[in-house]
């Protein structure tokens, strides 16, 4: 590949969203589906599958709706819900490194199943495991450490 293709390539990249990098709204109803069938199923994961409701069908729409617009899909989460505030929402949820662990071990395998893209599928297991990361709220979470050390 010469420079100017790579360039072009590159620059192609930057102007798809990773909505249609991915497959668009098939692939994340399969990622959707496969993360809570992992949830469902593993038994390392049952910290966070007690933290959900028996019925995980309007979760399972919430979610759909929320990775395709995270993703930069149609903006379908917003005009329901309003701004994501994810950590605010999960509040009244005990969050700390198990539950972390559990969410990514679903998340991963789901992306592993659901795209075939490596490149885009490790970018996405980056920003969610930022994302699963910062969602932490027990005491101890050194992000909160950080702004608490603020003036």
């Amino acid at each position: 590949m010469t420079d100017a293709q790579a360039t072009a390539e590159s620059t192609e990249q930057a102007t798809v969203s990773m909505f249609e990098r991915i497959g668009g709204m098939v692939t994340i109803d399969r990622l959707v589906e496969s993360f809570y069938h992992r949830m469902d199923a593993l038994p390392e994961t049952r910290v966070i599958r007690d933290m959900h409701p028996a019925d995980l069908s309007s979760t399972r729409q919430v979610l759909k709706r929320y990775l395709t617009e995270w993703t930069g899909g149609p903006k379908l989460y917003s005009p329901e819900k309003g701004h994501p505030r994810l950590r605010q929402r999960h509040l009244g949820l005990s969050i700390g490194n198990a539950e972390r662990d559990a969410w990514l071990t679903c998340m991963r395998g789901a992306l592993r199943e659901s795209i075939e893209d490596t490149a885009a599928r490790a970018e996405l297991d980056l920003a969610l495991s930022k994302l699963a990361d910062w969602m932490r709220n027990q005491a101890g979470n050194p992000h909160d450490m950080q702004n608490a050390a603020r003036p």
